[in-house]
């Protein structure tokens, strides 16, 4: 049940935080306004981390697929690409594409097996869950 509950606080949160970057970016820019979601959510985590353990930063070198160090980074253009996404076309119609482009994607890194998740079965409902998903944004996009 947590897991429903957090994906839905998730989502509600990742929305929040397009609009008010793309508010931040307007007033300054795209690099000043993503630099300091990214400078504030290191401080927020630094102080998580030393009020609720402060485990060893060190076994952070010792993950096996390095590669999964890069969240950092792709994060970094997460927030970029949610600013202008938000900015050209508004928070509802580009919140509907990255949740669209993430069912998507998730779907084949599950088919696939991809960076160390078990590899799932083709399922004919999620195929068609996908593509009511995309109607849905031809449906919300279409003007008269």
């Amino acid at each position: 049940m947590w897991g429903f509950a957090a994906a839905l606080i998730s989502g509600a949160l990742m929305s929040i935080q397009g609009v008010f970057n793309t508010e931040v970016t307007k007033q300054t820019s795209l690099w000043v306004s993503t630099g300091w979601v990214q400078l504030s959510a290191f401080l927020v985590c630094v102080a998580a981390w030393f009020f609720t353990g402060r485990e060893n930063i060190s076994t952070l070198w010792q993950v096996d697929n390095k590669y999964t160090l890069l969240g950092g980074v792709i994060g970094a253009f997460i927030t970029v690409t949610v600013i202008q996404s938000m900015g050209a076309l508004g928070p509802a119609r580009a919140a509907m594409l990255i949740v669209v482009s993430q069912l998507l994607i998730a779907y084949v890194i599950e088919l696939m097996g991809l960076f160390g998740v078990e590899k799932a079965v083709f399922q004919w409902r999620k195929a068609v869950g996908m593509a009511v998903a995309i109607i849905g944004i031809v449906i919300f996009k279409w003007q008269k």
